[in-house]
């Protein structure tokens, strides 16, 4: 029977898992809450036990596996397979992840940065298309990234290489960052980002707007309520988009300028605006990028959706795989 693999997404509200073959093809998926209480210690007995049942449910065993992969937030150390500082799951504390799972699973384990792994996976069976230079940004709570060149995913020398939510699109009067810098990307590109910008915005904007009164009147706005009014016209609305496809499309552009990339892949819940949130950023890559650049790097949106995630993490269990 052909080897398969397994990949598990750890987010802060659910854990994904997903059965792999060898060339990425998800045969079973499942999911289960994070049980983030008690400083986040029943998240990995919880990943044994759910992994344990579903072998036991399709009658596999170990054996049936080259290896696990595991997307998590916070600093991963890759080598000891441990997570520290994830606070979305109570993890302040370094956590044990990967001996834990060996020991009980039985099957080799590989760990690395939910962004990367999520990178790994559009690069992969995603709008990637498996060409070894690919940039990835994802545009959810915050701004994440993976940078892949020459087919190696770029960590730098303290795990912090592809943090392209860090870099700075706005050096003079830009937002406050909770790294402690000032106008970041995550800052105006983020789903809380866009809003920011829309509030900034509003304070200037004269015309008629609806989505300029709910913010005047205190109500809640989101950044898919900006990107749907603005499809519908919304004047005002438009001009946010406008200004958030700057950003993305400068900080794109220098991506390409340093990397050129095959593509510079959009992923995340703000990317779900599509080909609307793409053209913009696409715009304004081709007024900053490189000549060469704007010839050969394509700005493109992510296909994967939710499962990236356990896709890109199984990937990493493809080392395990005996030539």
């Amino acid at each position: 029977m052909a080897k398969k693999l397994l990949g598990i997404d750890l987010g802060g509200t659910t854990i994904k898992f997903g059965i792999l073959t060898l060339e990425g093809h998800v045969q079973e998926k499942w999911a289960i809450e994070t049980n983030i209480l008690e400083d986040g210690k029943h998240i990995v007995p919880d990943i044994v036990a759910s992994i344990k049942h579903r072998l036991d449910l399709y009658g596999l065993t170990k054996d049936d596996f080259v290896g696990i992969g595991m997307g998590s937030p916070g600093a991963v150390d890759r080598e000891k397979k441990t997570v520290t500082g994830a606070f979305n799951l109570n993890w302040k504390e370094t956590q044990k992840v990967g001996s834990v799972i060996e020991a009980e699973t039985g099957i080799p384990f590989a760990i690395d940065n939910d962004a990367n792994v999520a990178a790994l996976g559009e690069r992969w069976v995603g709008a990637g298309e498996n060409n070894p230079d690919v940039v990835f940004m994802t545009l959810g709570t915050g701004v994440g990234g993976g940078i892949i060149a020459d087919g190696n995913l770029i960590h730098g020398v303290a795990g912090a290489g592809g943090e392209i939510g860090h870099m700075i699109v706005e050096p003079e009067h830009g937002f406050a960052c909770t790294c402690g810098n000032e106008g970041c990307l995550e800052t105006v590109a983020s789903a809380t980002g866009v809003v920011r910008v829309a509030r900034l915005l509003a304070e200037s904007y004269e015309g008629d707007s609806a989505i300029k009164s709910s913010i005047d009147n205190g109500e809640a706005v989101s950044s898919k309520d900006i990107f749907t009014a603005a499809q519908a016209g919304d004047t005002f609305a438009d001009s946010v988009v406008e200004k958030v496809g700057f950003y993305l499309g400068l900080a794109a552009a220098n991506l390409g300028n340093i990397l050129n990339p095959d593509s510079v892949v959009v992923g995340g819940g703000v990317s779900a605006a599509g080909e609307f949130l793409r053209s913009r950023i696409e715009k304004h890559f081709n007024r900053f990028a490189f000549p060469q650049v704007r010839k050969t790097t394509k700005v493109k949106i992510a296909e994967l959706g939710n499962d990236a995630g356990i896709i890109g993490a199984a990937s990493l269990a493809q080392q395990f795989v005996q030539n």
